[in-house]
């Protein structure tokens, strides 16, 4: 704080005796006109408020009257304490730095008051620094209560996605606590979302991206649906309270979101005992549909039933699976046969949709049935070299 003259000293030292107060009228009856301050407990008013209330008009008043006091050490770390309590409390920032604000104004009347005549150029000189230590004051409120209701912010969103995980990996019974702090109570739908690409970015695109398309589920569901998001072409699992049909909009909202085009498998829970099983479901789902070469959107179980069945591992499907290792070490082949089925085995689909000429189709294809000895051309070497792709990218039981 500035050097202060004589008569501002004296006029701050003629109200040092009426803090106590000040406080309590700002406390209990001031305060009062600030919309939601009314409901806020007694003991807060009583105690925790006209404390602060007290500390700040005489931190100020000394401060004026012994400059000094401005740099002592920690003379303002009661105000970020409470400022922090109010946030962990709940406290609306904007109701917070209106008893500040008020608190300032209350304290300039009191000065007012206590001014004599010939004290009119102290006055204006206490004013001024009024109004520049509310300032830092206000900042230091404010800066301390949103990093600590973000870090609130932040330890819940944590504990959410714990309880999400748990219910959908299996790992915490779905009780009454869980499932009402999920706001789940009955058959829900449970959801694989999944991209075959996202752009490369930064981590504060990836999080918009991400918020942007927790919006979209719960504007698509009419609430708030627990969801694990995360980034990379397996975007995560959610849980949409009620079940039924997803949205007609569901597929587009959620890809207009993402900024690329989504597949999102739906699975239906009859029950929260049901959701590690059907979120298990619907992650075979996506990588079916994807391996199968099925075009982004929605899928089911239906969808995809054939490939679903092929795709079991065990000892027969392990031993399918090695059909294709003699291809193993030459990915383009693969890719080419993974294309060539999923398009119906039109070589010159096949070709377009790789960019290659339908003879270099033919001859990888050549190269595939010489090495494995698959014949794509029956029925049942289709079958074998469908299930044995499938079985390669499917995870181990």
């Amino acid at each position: 704080m500035t050097e202060v003259s004589e008569a501002a000293r004296a006029l701050a030292q003629r109200c040092e005796p009426r803090v106590n107060e000040l406080a309590r009228r700002m406390a209990r009856e001031s305060f009062e006109r600030i919309p939601g301050y009314a409901g806020l407990p007694d003991e807060m008013k009583d105690l925790e408020i006209a404390a602060t209330v007290r500390h700040g008009v005489r931190l100020f008043l000394r401060q004026v009257v012994d400059p000094d006091a401005a740099a002592a050490p920690g003379a303002g770390r009661l105000f970020r304490e409470r400022a922090a309590q109010r946030a962990e409390e709940g406290m609306p920032l904007h109701l917070l730095l209106r008893t500040h604000a008020l608190g300032m104004y209350v304290l300039w009347q009191a000065l007012r008051e206590a001014a004599e005549p010939g004290d009119e150029a102290a006055l204006v000189e206490l004013a001024d620094l009024l109004l520049a230590s509310h300032d830092e004051i206000v900042g230091a409120v404010a800066e301390t209560y949103l990093d600590e209701r973000s870090a609130l912010e932040a330890e819940q969103r944590a504990q959410r996605r714990s309880l999400v995980r748990g219910l959908l990996d299996g790992t915490s019974p779905p009780g009454p606590g869980l499932l009402e702090q999920l706001g789940i109570d009955g058959p829900c739908l449970v959801l694989a979302l999944g991209a075959d690409g996202v752009p490369h970015e930064g981590d504060v695109a990836v999080r918009r991206r991400l918020r942007r398309i927790q919006t979209a589920l719960d504007h698509s569901f009419g609430g708030e649906v627990p969801a694990l998001l995360d980034a990379g072409t397996d975007l995560g699992r959610a849980i949409a309270p009620g079940g039924g049909e997803p949205p007609e909009e569901l597929t587009t909202r959620l890809a207009r979101a993402a900024g690329v085009p989504l597949r999102v498998a739906a699975v239906l829970a009859a029950t929260p005992s049901d959701v590690p099983e059907a979120a298990r479901t619907a992650g075979e789902i996506l990588r079916v549909a994807r391996a199968c070469g099925l075009r982004p959107g929605l899928h089911r179980l239906d969808d995809v039933l054939l490939e679903y069945h092929l795709s079991r591992p065990g000892e027969s499907g392990r031993r399918i699976a090695a059909l294709l290792d003699p291809v193993a070490d030459r990915p383009e082949l693969l890719e080419t046969l993974r294309v060539h089925l999923a398009g119906g085995q039109d070589r010159r689909a096949t070709a377009v949709a790789l960019g290659l000429h339908p003879n270099t189709v033919d001859n990888r294809l050549a190269k595939i049935a010489g090495r494995t000895g698959i014949d794509l051309a029956t029925p049942r070497g289709t079958a074998t070299a469908l299930a044995a792709l499938l079985l390669r990218e499917s995870p181990e039981e």
